[in-house]
């Protein structure tokens, strides 16, 4: 049985249901998120759990036989930074106290392409050196850190760490109004029959749709044999708004969808993930182009709220 915090977010969802696919047992850890989606219903066992909590985090083992963690479980930063790092690193730190005391086959653990910022280059790959640099978002930070202290705590145990350097991703679960992913809430306008803020046609980058994440991470867990410890998450194909306008307007073509000429920083290109070791590891590609990805996205919204 594979374990996934966090397992009602958007990623972990989809990644349950991607290893219930390849015919897993999975259970899922939520906090604070109650509704099962459609797609995981009778699917996957669900367990309420504060993961800052280690004594309830190390009591699932006597209820089920876990095999493998997948640690995406993480909060959304407020004031006090300090509080956030706490909450997170604790999380973290209990993660892989039981990932340690079970003795489990793989711990995956969510890292970001944010670990990148710095680089000039356009595609990003994992043997990359990270360059010391100004981070964005504390998420980012956190998210870099993960990396040594998820390898370091698991050295010499034999358990396998996994680093997600898991790439832009949105799709069924995100909050529509997302300060994260312009995607959603620019789709979101569209269907309620609004004008959407113009974007700049060719801004974008990285982007993938959340059910070829979860499959991605999906077989990052199962898959015999991993030669590498850090992978990339994504679609490994650049990603334009010229793309998404275009794919939205031949299924609302009705929709005024105005783009600004360029990009807003000038002339450019903007960076992706590359994901070969993934493919050559796995052999991962993505189902979802852009337009099938919008499309998808739209017609799950008609019964959906987010």
């Amino acid at each position: 049985m594979i374990l996934i915090t966090g397992g009602l977010g958007m990623i972990g969802a989809h990644t349950a249901r991607a290893l219930a696919d390849l015919g897993h047992q999975v259970v899922v850890t939520t906090h604070r998120r109650t509704q099962v989606p459609s797609f995981l219903v009778g699917r996957v066992t669900v367990e309420p759990l504060d993961v800052t909590d280690r004594n309830a985090f190390l009591a699932l083992a006597g209820r089920h036989d876990i095999s493998g963690i997948v640690h995406l479980a993480g909060t959304i930063p407020d004031q006090d930074p300090v509080g956030f790092f706490r909450t997170d690193t604790t999380g973290l730190l209990n993660a892989l106290d039981a990932a340690r005391t079970w003795g489990v086959r793989r711990f995956a653990v969510a890292g970001s392409l944010g670990v990148y910022i710095g680089r000039t280059e356009t595609r990003w790959h994992e043997e990359l050196a990270l360059p010391t640099a100004d981070l964005p978002h504390l998420i980012v930070a956190f998210k870099k850190a993960v990396e040594p202290l998820t390898t370091h705590s698991l050295q010499g145990t034999g358990v396998q760490p996994v680093v997600l350097r898991i790439g832009s991703i949105w799709g069924p679960l995100m909050d529509p109004e997302s300060p994260f992913n312009p995607i959603p809430p620019y789709i979101n306008a569209v269907l309620r029959g609004e004008q959407p803020q113009p974007l700049y046609a060719d801004d974008g980058g990285d982007s993938c749709y959340a059910p070829d994440a979860g499959r991605a991470i999906a077989l990052l867990m199962t898959t015999p044999t991993l030669r590498h410890t850090t992978y990339n998450v994504s679609s490994g194909r650049p990603f334009t708004n010229r793309g998404l306008a275009d794919a939205l307007q031949a299924i609302t073509p009705g929709s005024r969808l105005d783009l600004l000429a360029g990009r807003q920083s000038g002339p450019g290109a903007n960076p992706y993930l590359d994901i070969t070791r993934l493919t050559d590891d796995t052999g991962f590609t993505p189902a979802f182009d852009i337009a099938k990805a919008v499309a998808d996205y739209v017609a799950w919204r008609a019964d959906n709220p987010r």
